[in-house]
């Protein structure tokens, strides 16, 4: 099947999801591989690009959330499905494939697990969150070859950090993948990973050929991770309720967890000491309010509230400035837009 073909499956395929028909989900996918589609193809160009375009729908608020879960829920089964109908023999090592500490969307690192399976390699799939002593002891008990460490959002990297120096103190190197590492794995490399992959068959691609490893300084691996976190980043963590509380209470007619997610973003970017982890998140979040008809000037709001309550924080009142102007920047867009 070409890939033209394949594009007009995944439509159906985003159709069926889209309606949770799960049962015809599961016929289309294994329809295709019974008529000689690679399983691989079949997870990659239907069901990823699925999900991708499912969270798209999201953000537009073309869908509601309740669409959005009952559709991952049904490529979860389908992946599954897959899983028990394709049975490849195991001709490479062991893989212990796991989501980071608190990192629960999971389906791209299960279709990863997949694929690496599909391409002959044992896999133990731990699933969502796995906490790091959790992982660390199925370690010693299992003797992997590698670990492939998922993690989709950047606010879990502290905790992907911890999880990969536990690894490879454990003697077993890491395999990172996700959009939380970065576009351009900027962040595996940082957090002193081995390598690092931007999609699951580039993963394959780059275990089959050995794993490499990013260039080490002369003290290890892991070397460039020691200037992470820092003084700001312990007191945010430590006061991040107490913080939050006081914002919310000056802006109550905010939501609450858009306020949290405002706060994890700039935790995770004071950890890796990058302002444009959290200018990119201020970019979504003018976005995706603006598609459900509220105006970015709701982010402003609350960067500002953040900046005063932050006195102590002067790195992070930085990144509050940087996050204002580009918020700023919207809502002048929004205004432009809204006249035309």
């Amino acid at each position: 099947m070409v890939m033209k073909d394949l594009e007009t499956v995944a439509g159906r395929y985003l159709d069926l999801i889209g309606r949770a028909d799960e049962h015809g989900a599961v016929d289309l996918v294994l329809g295709l591989i019974d008529e000689g589609v690679p399983a691989e193809d079949v997870l990659l160009r239907i069901v990823a690009r699925g999900q991708l375009r499912v969270g798209e729908l999201w953000a537009s608020n073309e869908w509601p959330v309740a669409r959005e879960h009952a559709a991952t829920a049904v490529s979860e089964r389908v992946v599954a499905a897959v899983s028990g109908h394709v049975r490849p023999a195991a001709t490479r090592g062991l893989v212990a494939v796991a989501c980071a500490d608190g990192e629960y969307h999971a389906l791209p690192t299960r279709i990863m697990a997949e694929v690496l399976r599909l391409r002959g390699w044992r896999i133990d799939f731990l699933g969502a969150s796995v906490p790091g002593p959790h992982l660390i002891t199925h370690l010693h008990q299992t003797g992997p070859d590698v670990v492939a460490l998922g993690c989709t959002m950047p606010t879990r990297l502290a905790r992907a950090h911890a999880t990969i120096a536990a690894c490879q103190a454990a003697g077993t190197p890491v395999l990172a993948g996700g959009a939380g590492f970065g576009a351009d794995g900027r962040y595996a490399c940082l957090l002193g990973a081995d390598a690092w992959a931007p999609t699951a068959d580039a993963a394959a691609d780059r275990l089959a050929a050995g794993l490499p490893s990013f260039p080490a300084a002369d003290d290890g691996p892991g070397a460039a991770a020691v200037h992470l976190g820092g003084e700001e980043y312990v007191y945010l963590t430590r006061h991040r309720a107490e913080l939050l509380s006081r914002v919310v209470d000056r802006l109550g007619e905010h939501s609450a967890e858009d306020l949290g997610h405002m706060a994890d973003f700039l935790i995770a970017a004071t950890y890796v000491h990058d302002t444009a982890l959290f200018t990119d998140f201020v970019t979504w979040a003018c976005q995706v309010p603006a598609a459900r008809k509220v105006p970015a000037e709701s982010v402003v709001l609350g960067l500002r509230v953040f900046h005063d309550v932050l006195t102590d924080c002067p790195d992070a009142r930085v990144m509050l400035n940087e996050g204002l102007a580009v918020a700023q920047t919207c809502c002048a867009s929004q205004r432009t837009e809204t006249r035309v």
